[in-house]
């Protein structure tokens, strides 16, 4: 393979690293690799350094390549999947032309193989954002108007709705899908042409070869072409930011599910059991959900952290030992993002239960205070005051919420030195649990009508997104099958 080394890798160097290596790439990257060789080999054409005949016969050759075709052997290849392709094409019957593989470096074509792979997945990702978004706001807009205590550190704050929580999510999850869009226009640019790292000889097109692969641009930089792998860190920051806000999401399904609220339910094929605890009914399908989320923030972690204080060039630490954690960290993302849309398409929630919680609570403290200054008069700290007094007492006493009492409101109120009249229409207003729903007006609030104009929003903007990944999606592949098409006179133009 080389006249610098004499000696074949080593068992150990074969069996820890090499094969790994190459099993890895033969199953997640040879597609890219050979869409790679056909796009170079149709330049060589180009440039008149093979005929059409030629071009045509070792362009057959690539595309009967496949995992099956190819093996790591030290001896052959060095257990190196550029050195195997390249051993599959010239054993074939066809010797390929003199000028094969001249003026090329495995730098450009590996990172840009990992590219393609890792543009195809983030994409896959995207598909499984829509499809979860699209889960949400239709759970969403059949809870707009469904009661249920909204918590603040830990306690009963205000009355919300699963429509309002779940619309945050869509909210999320449409910002995620933006975000990934940008990371990958910005990262839509080839490296291949940049060759080892300072360029190459011959006069590639690299804006043609980047059209071939389905790019938007070639990669303006050489060096910036095979050393940066921000585009690594970049896809993995997008992942990682989602993971992060789901697994706080997914803590709430855990503690409404749980049977100290028993906000929500679901199915029996999403359930678990215990095997000491028979009337136990779990949802291990959430804890898997929130430790996968860990994942996924940890392996964005290792890609930056792999990366640091290394040079700036193209380094195996770089592109291999480290840069195999991006698709680790896809893989854990599309599991979660799986396991979630199974929960949201299967979660029913308990109205009765959530609506008792807010009878429970004194939920309308803060319409009261409202209420005091604007109806009464009392200056709004005074009335805030007035207000917690109220509730206080009125749980010392054992009253609940949706029972007040207004001569201990106006008690209240006189020992502040003002009057809380009507009291009786004052405490009904703000402890009424639909009328507490609907007493917030202002845009982006918990009111359904609000609710129902945030889910608007986000379903035309999921539906946008869906457009946009939809069209480089469609480049992408037009592409593909534009490469796969045989050689012919065409392209030497």
């Amino acid at each position: 393979m080389t006249g610098r080394i004499d000696g074949a890798p080593s068992d150990v160097w074969h069996e820890e690293v090499l094969a790994a290596q190459f099993a890895h790439e033969a199953e997640h990257l040879l597609p890219h690799y050979v869409a790679v060789e056909r796009a170079l080999l149709r330049e060589y054409l180009r440039m008149g350094l093979v005929d059409t005949a030629g071009a045509a016969s070792l362009d057959a050759r690539l595309g009967a390549l496949d995992a099956d075709a190819i093996r790591a052997d030290p001896q052959r290849n060095m257990s190196d999947i550029s050195f195997a392709l390249e051993h599959h094409v010239q054993s074939g019957p066809t010797p390929p032309f003199a000028a094969w593989h001249v003026d090329r470096s495995r730098n450009d074509a590996q990172v840009c193989a990992q590219l393609m792979a890792a543009r195809t997945d983030f994409t896959a990702v995207a598909a499984d954002l829509l499809d979860l978004g699209r889960a949400v706001t239709a759970l969403a807009a059949r809870h707009t108007d469904t009661p249920m205590p909204g918590y603040t550190h830990g306690q009963a704050a205000q009355i919300i709705t699963p429509g309002y929580h779940l619309a945050a999510l869509a909210a999320e999850t449409n910002a995620a899908l933006r975000r990934m869009l940008h990371t990958y226009d910005e990262t839509d640019a080839c490296p291949l042409g940049s060759g080892a790292m300072a360029g190459q000889e011959l006069p590639w097109d690299r804006d043609r070869l980047a059209a071939h692969l389905g790019f938007a641009r070639a990669q303006p930089h050489a060096l910036v072409g095979v050393a940066s792998r921000t585009w690594t860190t970049a896809m993995a920051s997008d992942l990682a930011g989602y993971a992060a806000v789901l697994s706080r999401f997914t803590t709430d399904f855990m503690t409404w599910g749980g049977s100290g609220f028993g906000f929500l339910d679901l199915p029996d094929d999403l359930a678990g059991i215990s095997a000491a605890m028979p009337q136990k009914r779990n949802f291990p399908v959430l804890e898997r959900i929130r430790g996968r989320c860990a994942h996924v923030v940890g392996r964005a972690a290792d890609l930056v952290a792999g990366q640091r204080n290394t040079p700036y060039s193209n380094t195996v630490e770089v592109s291999k030992e480290t840069g195999a954690h991006l698709h680790t960290q896809i893989r854990a993302m599309r599991s979660l993002l799986r396991l979630t849309h199974a929960v949201v398409t299967g979660t029913t929630y308990r109205t009765d239960r959530m609506r008792g919680a807010c009878a429970e609570d004194h939920l309308g403290g803060f319409t009261l205070a409202n209420r005091l200054t604007l109806d009464c008069g009392i200056p709004w700290r005074t009335a805030q005051i007035v207000a917690g007094r109220y509730v206080k007492r009125a749980v010392e006493q054992g009253l609940r919420a949706d029972r007040p009492d207004a001569d201990l409101l106006r008690a209240c109120a006189a020992e502040s030195g003002h009057e809380a009249e009507p009291a009786a229409e004052l405490l009904a207003e703000s402890f009424d649990i639909d009328a507490g729903l609907r007493a917030k007006r202002s845009a982006g609030s918990a009111h359904p009508d609000q609710v129902a104009r945030l889910l608007a929003d986000e379903s035309r903007e999921l539906d946008r997104l869906d457009a946009e990944w939809s069209r480089r999606t469609a480049h992408r592949t037009a592409a593909a099958r534009h490469l796969e098409t045989p050689v012919t006179a065409r392209d030497q133009a």
